[in-house]
C-alpha cells in the first residue's frame, strides 16, 4: 500500500469491471476530480494483470489505486487482488461490488484489498475512498469491520496465537501502541492525528513503522491482529 502521495500529482486509478457501462460511469465520477485520473482499464482480472505487467515492463507509471469488481469471467476480482498484492505491493486495491455479502468482503480483504465498497456508493464517497486508500488508509463499511473483527477474535482462541501476537505488539513503543489501537478502532490517519493532536504525516510514518516492526501486510491485518491479541 502506498506510504505517501506525490505532492501536486493526480492519483492514478485503474478500473477493472467486465461491464463497459460500469467502467464508463465510474470513470466519469473519477474524472470530475482534477486530483485524479483514470490511467488504465480492464474487463477482467487476467486482463488487469496483463496490463499492469505491460506498464511495468515499459516503465509506465502504475496506478496508485485499482477499483476492482468481484464477479468477472476469466479471473475474478479476489484472485486478481491477491496477485496484485503479491506482485505490486505499492498498488492499493479497492473492491467494488453490487453484492453486499460477507464472503466477498472477507475474501477481498484476505487477498490484500485495502477496502470494500458497494457500487451504489455516491461519487463523493468513492473519490474520498480513493484518496484514503492512496494515502494508506483502509476503507470498510462499519458492519463489515465489526464482523471481520469478530471472526478474527474467534480464530485467535486457538493455540498460542494470542500470545504470539501480544509479543509482537509489545515490541512497539507506547505511542505506537496507542496509534495501533486507534487503527484497530477503524480511524483514518487524519482522524488519529486529530485525536492525538499531531500531524497526519506523523501518523502515516508511525503506521509504516508499526507494519514493519510487526510484519503485518497492511492496517487491516494489523487491526484484526490487535483484536485477536486482546489488546483492546
Amino acid at each position: 500500500m502506498p506510504e505517501d502521495t506525490r505532492v501536486g500529482e493526480p492519483i492514478r486509478v485503474m478500473i477493472v469491471d467486465d461491464q463497459e457501462p460500469v467502467r464508463v460511469g465510474i470513470g466519469l465520477m473519477i474524472r470530475r476530480d482534477k486530483g485524479m485520473l483514470v490511467s488504465l482499464e480492464a474487463e477482467n482480472g487476467q486482463q488487469a494483470l496483463d496490463r499492469l505487467a505491460r506498464a511495468a515492463k515499459l516503465g509506465i507509471a502504475l496506478p496508485d489505486v485499482v477499483l476492482m469488481d468481484v464477479r468477472m469471467p476469466v479471473m475474478d476480482g479476489i484472485e486478481a487482488t491477491a496477485r496484485i498484492a503479491g506482485a505490486y505491493p505499492r498498488v492499493s486495491v479497492l473492491v467494488l461490488t453490487t453484492y453486499d455479502e460477507d464472503d466477498y468482503a472477507f475474501g477481498a480483504l484476505d487477498a490484500g484489498a485495502s477496502g470494500f465498497l458497494l457500487k451504489d456508493v455516491r461519487a463523493v464517497q468513492l473519490r474520498d475512498a480513493i484518496r484514503a486508500v492512496a494515502a494508506g488508509d483502509a476503507v470498510l463499511t462499519p458492519r463489515i469491520t465489526r464482523e471481520m473483527l469478530k471472526r478474527g477474535v474467534r480464530r485467535a482462541e486457538q493455540g498460542s496465537e494470542r500470545e504470539r501476537l501480544r509479543a509482537l505488539f509489545r515490541r512497539l513503543t507506547k505511542r505506537e501502541r496507542e496509534i495501533c489501537s486507534l487503527v484497530a478502532d477503524g480511524l483514518s490517519n487524519a482522524e488519529i492525528a486529530e485525536r492525538l493532536v499531531i500531524q497526519p504525516a506523523s501518523v502515516k510514518r508511525a503506521v509504516t513503522r508499526i507494519l514493519a516492526r510487526t510484519g503485518m501486510r497492511d492496517r487491516v491485518q494489523a487491526a484484526v491482529a490487535w483484536h485477536k491479541a486482546g489488546m483492546s
